[in-house]
């Protein structure tokens, strides 16, 4: 209660509660107009002739290695940018309850808007450095995999694999244990948020966040290596997933339905060359 209170947790009713609501009433506009603006730059890059920077072979064919060493002489700074800008598209949105949290109990101080900045900047920085770990893995297996005769023959191998992680995933502790943080929003800032070093702790307050999201979401996000990162409707539907399970309150439901369905489609990607 102590350090809710010294933080703002508590805010006044009355005209205090009529101080709030101009502070924050902007808060969602912009935030929609970010994440809308990250889904319109991926689908205007996606039509264009650059189109190819954004792509990323998927896993489902057999892709030379030769060929992904030249996409990966494009300059690093190309696919950082795409890979920004898939996290403002489709992770930001699942942060939401926590971000409009934090707003809520820093608005009455001066750098509320700077604070806020912080959040979002520490939680991109995690999902920035699984970013990098995920393609140098990428990286790492595609040299593997073109020293396996069986793999190059049957490079949709690679692809079922995954499906099927992502799909055994879903049933993890681990997973659980890391949505539960994320679903709970208010606790979650109320055990972090303290209002002594304010910088400090709403950096460390996104990192954590993200790290939690990370938790739960890899498997997901590492799917679009299956599927394409140029794929912005396959790319909507796993946002939106990822979003209902964070945010809704039946999003625990899908736990089993999801699981299922990437098991069953590892194995229809496992049995479709068979039948040809």
């Amino acid at each position: 209660m102590a350090a809710g209170a010294a933080a703002g947790v508590k805010p006044r009713p009355g005209r205090g509660a009529q101080r709030f609501a101009p502070s924050f009433a902007p808060f969602l506009p912009l935030f929609v107009a970010l994440v809308g603006a990250s889904w319109a730059a991926l689908w205007l890059w996606s039509a264009s002739p650059y189109a190819r920077y954004l792509e990323h072979p998927g896993w489902l064919d057999a892709t030379s290695f030769a060929a992904f060493c030249r996409s990966a002489a494009v300059p690093a700074g190309v696919h950082a940018l795409a890979w920004l800008l898939m996290i403002a598209a489709m992770m930001l949105p699942t942060t939401y309850p926590l971000l409009a949290t934090f707003r809520r109990i820093t608005a009455s101080r001066r750098d509320a808007s700077l604070l806020l900045a912080l959040v979002c900047l520490g939680f991109v920085v995690v999902w920035a450095a699984f970013g990098v770990a995920a393609w140098a893995a990428d990286a790492g297996v595609r040299a593997w995999v073109q020293r396996s005769d069986t793999f190059v023959r049957h490079g949709w191998l690679l692809g079922a694999g995954v499906l099927a992680a992502a799909g055994l995933f879903q049933f993890s502790k681990l997973k659980y244990r890391c949505l539960d943080a994320c679903q709970s929003p208010f606790v979650f800032v109320a055990a972090r948020w303290h209002g002594r070093a304010p910088r400090r702790e709403a950096l460390q307050l996104g990192m954590a966040h993200g790290a939690f999201c990370v938790g739960c979401c890899w498997a997901l996000m590492v799917v679009t290596f299956v599927v394409g990162m140029g794929s912005l409707g396959w790319m909507l539907a796993l946002a939106a997933l990822m979003a209902a399970e964070k945010n809704l309150p039946w999003g625990r439901r899908l736990r089993a339905p999801l699981g299922i369905g990437l098991l069953l489609a590892a194995a229809g990607v496992a049995l479709l060359p068979q039948l040809h």
